[in-house]
């Protein structure tokens, strides 16, 4: 399997403060691979650090060979890397068809002066573009409310548009921030589907969550931070089951499921 992302040596200081240390780690093409660790582990601070949301002190980031470090978001996303945050980037009062069009025209734009005079190909640009969300949103299973505005859907629903949007970015990268923070385990599981059906259409996905049942059930492999290091990386079994990880982070009374 080709490896997507090579993490080395990453370090971001914050007044003396290591969030993330040294941190090398690699990350398989088509693979579902989650971080983990307990709150201040570093792990929100590895995925800014890799998506450019913040720069590093130290440390290189590569996607397929070349050196992304420190690239700015918007960057990245014409190179195919897309994250999503933990709360919903949704616009609420905007259907659901239109909020995943605004995922699909950062790829699809034809343009200011061919969109500006309606051309010709700004037309065939946009009509590619219909197509396109449609079908995303048909992978989703959001085409029954594609109609209905983004505010009055269930809030394990809004997590799944926001999929949708990063989807239609046309990502080969996706970082995913706590997908199903605050949701039910019905809802759970729902986007963990949703997930899955992204991880179908060969796309990579990196994704922090602290429901350790939902990751075990979505990820290939768990890399496990503490102090901003790593502290194990395996399949989730593997690791979960792992002593040093039991006693750091899930507790000496946890059973692997």
């Amino acid at each position: 399997m080709a490896v997507m992302l090579e993490v080395r040596s990453l370090e971001k200081r914050f007044d003396g403060l290591r969030a993330v240390n040294e941190l090398s780690f690699d990350v398989n093409e088509g693979e579902v691979l989650g971080i983990v660790g307990p709150n201040g582990a570093g792990k929100t601070t590895a995925i800014n650090l890799i998506s450019g949301t913040i720069a590093p002190t130290a440390g290189r980031v590569f996607y397929r060979g070349e050196d992304i470090t420190g690239m700015a978001p918007h960057v990245l996303v014409q190179r195919g890397i897309v994250r999503t945050f933990q709360a919903t980037t949704v616009y609420r009062t905007r259907t659901v068809f239109e909020n995943v069009w605004r995922g699909a025209f950062l790829q699809n734009f034809p343009g200011f002066w061919s969109a500006f005079l309606s051309t010709k190909a700004a037309h065939e640009r946009r009509a590619q573009c219909e197509i396109w969300v449609k079908e995303v949103l048909g992978w989703l299973n959001l085409t029954a409310v594609a109609d209905l505005q983004a505010g009055s859907l269930p809030y394990g629903i809004q997590k799944t548009l926001g999929l949708a949007i990063a989807v239609a970015a046309r990502p080969t990268l996706i970082m995913l921030d706590e997908p199903v923070a605050g949701l039910s385990a019905e809802e759970s599981e729902r986007v963990r589907e949703a997930i899955l059906n992204i991880k179908k259409r060969g796309i990579t996905i990196i994704t922090i969550d602290h429901n350790m049942r939902f990751m075990s059930g979505l990820c290939d492999r768990i890399l496990v931070m503490h102090h901003g290091q790593e502290l194990a990386i395996g399949a989730p079994r593997e690791v979960l089951s792992n002593p040093a990880v039991v006693e750091a982070y899930l507790g000496k009374g946890y059973v692997a499921a």
